[in-house]
């Protein structure tokens, strides 16, 4: 069966971000195309997990080798969904504590993309501390990519918690990692994409 892969943005992005469509453009080139879902994403991270889980559950039988990707506030995602569904998972730039350092944000938001006006609660940082993992039990089903230029998040962070995984440091950069098209044929080398 054909690979998966899940890609999930980050806090206030879509699916339109511009490393969730170069990522499937490029997995759409390769001879044996991967399953692609790239869902947007709900605002409440309990809604968003029940959404992505019952689409992999949906086609649990017909999906190969399973690869969750996130960016920011998706590398979180994905790190609970990989423990969940015994997965891999590509971290990129991830949050990991977003129940922490999203506190900056509370209050009103609009996706940057969509234009979609919401509050960020109490509730959201509830059950963002709900999907805390709280020791990886395969280090090496992780690929972390991080600059070491993130404006946002601490790359130190993301080492530290992702210690044991397979690691990549840029330097400089920012968080959005615009030019990321030089690291994608490793994400899928990874997730087991053959070239």
């Amino acid at each position: 069966m054909r690979a998966a892969l899940v890609y999930l943005h980050g806090f206030n992005s879509s699916p339109q971000s511009v490393k969730g469509r170069k990522l499937v453009a490029a997995a759409m080139c390769r001879p044996e195309p991967p399953h692609c879902h790239v869902p947007a994403l709900h605002d409440r991270p309990a809604l968003a997990m029940r959404d992505v889980c019952s689409w992999v559950d949906e086609r649990a039988d017909k999906l190969g080798p399973l690869t969750f990707i996130g960016s920011s506030l998706g590398g979180y995602y994905a790190t609970w969904l990989a423990e969940k569904y015994d997965a891999r998972a590509v971290v990129i730039n991830p949050a990991v504590r977003p129940f922490v350092n999203l506190r900056a944000h509370f209050g009103a938001q609009q996706n940057l993309y969509t234009g979609e006006r919401y509050e960020l609660t109490e509730e959201h940082f509830t059950e963002l501390q709900a999907l805390w993992i709280e020791r990886l039990t395969w280090p090496e089903r992780y690929f972390l990519l991080m600059r070491a230029g993130d404006e946002v998040l601490d790359w130190k962070e993301a080492v530290a918690r992702y210690a044991g995984a397979w690691q990549f440091i840029a330097g400089g950069g920012t968080h959005g990692w615009e030019d990321i098209d030089a690291e994608i044929p490793a994400m899928l080398r990874f997730a087991g994409v053959a070239a």
